[in-house]
């Protein structure tokens, strides 16, 4: 026997030799996708530039004020505010349009019919998009050091970039039920449409105290709402509810991977059927 053919085939345990190893075929994905995301400026420009542009017209005149009763500035405050607004839609905009454009061009036919695994895809994804949020939330935090006079200990800091990051991931279930779900061409305007509402109504741009009483009522059963507890919590303004703004953010989570999944099984029927 061919010992090679042993070492191969012997109880499953080793790869297939045919099989490219996963870790080099993760990465390569994951710098594509970069790449893909980069060489589009609506897409970069909106992501990293605008938070920022956010801060200047609405943080920087109220960087000297504090929060009611917490000792945060609302430097601070609406420093977290604004990168949790570019977390999220950095989540939606690579997944949402991405993947509806993809469909309307058809690549995704085309990726099924190379050796590149879903999960491979899925994961290159992911990191690629985690990756421009920490980006974007980078550019934010040093913005707001040098022109708001921000200053938090480090493990502050770290605290707040994790609940960020942390937080979003949800979102890019959400950002792929819509990518499945739409036409293309329809896929800006439902982000837009759903994603800048849900920001405003959550106080992620607008404090909420400075709402219509019919927003303020709706807005603890919005997801970003949620979220903007846990981020405001990490730099030190308390939540109402920690442990319910989790359990939200994780039902919610749940939810979007159910529409996820649904929206991809309707398309891969309609396709490939």
């Amino acid at each position: 026997m061919n010992p090679e053919m042993n070492a191969t085939s012997g109880g499953g345990a080793e790869q297939p030799p045919w099989l490219a190893p996963i870790v080099p075929m993760l990465l390569q994905q994951t710098r594509a996708e970069f790449l893909k995301l980069w060489r589009v400026p609506a897409f970069s420009i909106f992501s990293l530039a605008f938070p920022l542009v956010f801060y200047l017209f609405f943080g920087l005149p109220n960087a000297g004020y504090t929060v009611t009763g917490t000792g945060v500035h609302y430097g601070a405050y609406l420093l977290v505010s604004f990168g949790a607004y570019g977390a999220v839609s950095v989540m939606l905009f690579s997944f949402g349009l991405a993947v509806a454009n993809e469909r309307g061009q058809r690549m995704h036919v085309l990726l099924r019919a190379t050796p590149l695994r879903p999960m491979v895809d899925l994961l290159a994804r992911i990191i690629t998009a985690l990756a421009f949020a920490l980006a974007m939330l980078v550019l934010l935090y040093l913005f707001g050091i040098a022109a708001g006079g921000v200053r938090l200990p480090a493990g502050t800091w770290i605290n707040v970039t994790l609940t960020l990051l942390l937080g979003a991931t949800p979102f890019i279930a959400a950002g792929f039920a819509i990518g499945y779900a739409v036409s293309p061409n329809a896929a800006p305007a439902v982000v837009n449409l759903t994603y800048i509402p849900l920001s405003f109504a959550s106080g992620l741009l607008v404090p909420l105290s400075q709402l219509p009483s019919f927003i303020r009522a709706i807005a603890p059963y919005l997801p970003t709402y949620h979220y903007a507890q846990l981020a405001w919590n990490a730099v030190g303004v308390p939540a109402a509810n920690l442990q319910a703004s989790i359990l939200w953010i994780v039902a919610y989570g749940v939810g979007f991977i159910v529409l996820a999944l649904l929206a991809y099984r309707r398309e891969a029927n309609l396709q490939f059927s």
